[in-house]
């Protein structure tokens, strides 16, 4: 945090441990970029107290228990100390829903204080909407304080960010409050070697389909694993790896162990292996069900895919045409069943001689969806809440 004393300062705070989270890239990244844009940071995340340094960024960490139900609050409370070290240099801190309840006090202070700084503002970039019967208590409760804060917030807050204007509109979030959106991005120099490396399938050989991230049951993929299936009846020799943990990992596991080594699961990575992973691949895939959940997001994983030269097979669902629109390196599944992977599946079989070039079409379009990009809409919404004043 080396910026130049008289820039806008801004404290970032993520309730979590950010050399954990499979997403950490949207605060690691665009906090890079932010700084780099003339901005000073403060990214507050769990860990051992003290600066410490994840995938290049500087972030200042602050212990938090595992105590359930109140690791939070013995989190936020900590952050209190920097936050009034700070106080009057402050000029937004952002956060997201979880943190709202424990800055609530910092509003009435202001108020106290007839301070108009610092402004308090709402990131919101995912919905919390589990399936029912996975999700269990901790899920449900999790849910519903996070919509009760949410709710509670509006009569304090001063400002809204989201990730996309979709997420805005779900919400209701007012025009005189909502600051703008920011996407998800990608950092183009990690994953421009997997954009040759990959070794495109012979003529007869099998195409090797592959997805990161969470293995949960509303990411559609038992559905994906039976398109797979069908697809190798059929005569069209595919395989499928899927890389990461979640809820439907052990009903994954035990498709997998039926199919010959057609589909593979694989542990998680850190997020700097992920171009190796990649790299070893054709196709990216994203076959998610057209459900609110997935249809107000910015999906990191598609910019990734694209940015290390890859086909996608995606379905054709709002979050995936907004990037794309009439590109032509992607593979729609018209739905979400086992018969809209299927048919896009046989639209690879049939265009398999085409998958390089596609590639190369998806890592040109990544260029417009860089962290830097993300970066200059987010700066952007920060002058917007701070009045326009900011040069």
């Amino acid at each position: 945090m080396s910026q130049q004393s008289d820039a806008p300062f801004l404290v970032w705070l993520y309730p979590g441990y950010l050399d954990r989270a499979l997403d950490a890239a949207t605060w690691l990244d665009t906090t890079h970029e932010l700084r780099k844009l003339g901005w000073k940071v403060a990214l507050i995340a769990a860990g051992p107290r003290g600066l410490r340094t994840i995938d290049g960024t500087e972030v200042y960490c602050i212990p938090m228990p595992d105590i359930y139900l109140l690791r939070q609050l013995i989190f936020h409370v900590r952050c209190y100390w920097f936050l009034v070290s700070n106080y009057s240099r402050i000029d937004v801190i952002l956060f997201d829903q979880m943190s709202a309840p424990w800055l609530m006090p910092i509003s009435f202070a202001r108020k106290l204080m007839r301070r108009k700084h610092p402004l308090l503002a709402i990131d919101i970039r995912s919905l919390h909407m589990p399936s029912p019967k996975k999700q269990g208590i901790k899920g449900w409760l999790r849910g519903e304080f996070q919509e009760l804060a949410g709710k509670k917030a509006n009569h304090w807050v001063d400002g809204y960010l989201t990730i996309t204007s979709r997420m805005a509109d779900f919400f209701h979030v007012r025009q005189d409050r909502l600051w703008g959106a920011w996407p998800s991005g990608v950092d183009l120099e990690l994953f421009e070697e997997a954009q040759h490396a990959h070794s495109w399938p012979s003529q007869n050989a099998p195409v090797r389909l592959v997805y990161v991230g969470t293995l949960n049951v509303e990411r559609n993929l038992l559905n994906l694993c039976r398109a797979i299936e069908q697809a190798n009846a059929e005569g069209m020799p595919f395989e499928l790896w899927l890389v990461g943990e979640g809820d439907e990992l052990p009903e994954l596991e035990k498709y997998a162990d039926k199919m010959q080594g057609r589909i593979m699961i694989k542990k998680p990575v850190p997020h700097r292996q992920v171009p190796n992973i990649l790299a070893q691949a054709h196709i990216g895939v994203l076959p998610f069900p057209d459900e609110i959940k997935f249809q107000v997001s910015s999906p990191i994983k598609l910019f990734e895919y694209m940015a290390a030269g890859m086909p996608i097979l995606a379905t054709r669902i709002v979050c995936h045409t907004d990037v794309v629109g009439g590109g032509q390196y992607v593979f729609w599944a018209e739905n979400a069943g086992v018969s809209g992977l299927l048919g896009a599946l046989r639209m690879i079989w049939q265009h398999r001689e085409a998958l390089m070039e596609m590639g190369t079409q998806a890592a040109f379009a990544a260029r417009s969806w860089t962290w830097h990009e993300s970066a200059l809409k987010l700066k952007g919404a920060l002058e917007y809440g701070l009045g326009g004043n900011l040069s």
